[in-house]
């Protein structure tokens, strides 16, 4: 049996989970309502205030599927109770970023600022000119919006300079000797 996949998930007080024909899933809380379809190839069941997954064959596929299955479910679960997000920071002399209404609008050493608009209940905080708070109940989109962020100026091996994510470690390589 997956480790991972036979742990109850326990579900907190004001969550409350749906469990439709077709393995549609849909968990709403405080913070907001998701919703996901999974494979057939598992049993989702509610008892006793824990989500329970069970899979129906010892197939590779089928033991791979009962894992991923239970992460999804315990990740959908804490965002809506806690929701999620990702602190990036900006090192380098004139790069910045600021939030403009719904916009997050950087200034990173290009010829013209880039953008990134707030959607999918992804919302940006900004609390001083280094800092950005990626923020959501889903955890990829978090995730993927934040590694978006990033994208557009990694950090780079000499002077460390770019986007990086919190606690992140670059390594720094030797730059040229002087005679």
């Amino acid at each position: 049996m997956s480790r991972i996949g036979r742990a109850p998930i326990a579900i907190p007080a004001g969550v409350t989970v749906t469990i439709a024909d077709g393995n549609v899933v849909t968990v709403k809380g405080k913070m907001g309502t998701l919703t996901q379809t999974f494979l057939p190839t598992v049993t989702i069941e509610e008892k006793d205030g824990h989500i329970l997954v069970s899979r129906h064959s010892e197939e590779k596929e089928d033991r791979a599927i009962h894992g991923l299955t239970r992460a999804l479910l315990a990740n959908m679960v804490e965002g809506v109770s806690n929701g999620y997000s990702k602190r990036l920071e900006i090192v380098g002399v004139g790069y910045r970023a600021e939030k403009q209404g719904k916009k997050l609008v950087l200034n990173l050493g290009f010829s013209h600022q880039v953008f990134f608009e707030e959607k999918d209940g992804i919302t940006f905080e900004v609390p001083d000119s280094n800092t950005i708070l990626v923020k959501g109940i889903d955890k990829q989109a978090v995730g993927q919006i934040a590694a978006q962020i990033r994208e557009k100026r990694p950090p780079e091996p000499y002077l460390g300079k770019g986007v990086k994510y919190a606690g992140e470690k670059i390594r720094r390589k030797a730059g040229k000797t002087g005679k």
